[in-house]
């Protein structure tokens, strides 16, 4: 373990001044000290605002169905809220709401019921990008969700790639669903700051 208080300093320092002489950034790193300049220099490096416009398709039912149990309580049966139903996810993401607009990822993660007297559930999802501006980048979006609600507000606690260290939060709202087939459609907007990683 390296620690964070004077060791972390002395290495922003060396970053901010470009010296990056290994005896200068001390001998309690255990990782490679080059990957610690590193990191320091990304923590320095310029901010960035980021909207992103997205819709998660949810197929609850069906041969091809993307939503599944993996779990529930003794009384989840009988609640109406469905409490303790936990369920795993592996949606598409799409640039408009229709089933044939373009794909630009999936969504995945776990979904619990939570709320005993009202509809809600807490969400780890990962939205992992596969094509478009961030390709290969991914947010992870974490929080309670009141599912009859409007205007939805979520957290984005981080991410990958273009999304380094993210911070933000997400606003999703029910755009459409399908009682015959248990097809949903969730629009998300997403407000996100990041780190630049333009050289």
């Amino acid at each position: 373990m390296w620690k964070l208080g004077d060791s972390f300093r002395k290495v922003l320092k060396a970053s901010r001044s470009r010296k990056q002489n290994p005896d200068e950034l001390g001998n309690e790193f255990i990782i490679p000290k080059t990957d610690v300049v590193k990191f320091a220099e990304f923590l320095q490096s310029r901010k960035k605002i980021v909207k992103l416009h997205c819709y998660i398709h949810e197929a609850m039912g069906g041969t091809n169905a993307t939503v599944w149990d993996v779990g529930r309580t003794a009384i989840t049966e009988d609640s109406p809220t469905m409490f303790g139903q936990v369920r795993v996810l592996d949606n598409v993401i799409t640039a408009g709401p229709g089933k044939e607009s373009e794909k630009l990822g999936r969504a995945q993660g776990m979904i619990s019921s939570t709320g005993m007297e009202e509809c809600a559930v807490t969400m780890n999802l990962n939205l992992w990008f596969t094509n478009g501006e961030f390709s290969g980048s991914a947010l992870c979006l974490v929080g309670r969700n009141p599912i009859d609600g409007k205007d939805r507000e979520v957290a984005v606690v981080g991410g990958t790639g273009a999304f380094r260290m993210a911070r933000g939060y997400a606003v999703c709202n029910s755009y459409s669903y399908d009682i015959a087939s248990n097809y949903g459609v969730v629009e998300y907007s997403i407000f996100v700051v990041a780190y630049s990683q333009d050289d």
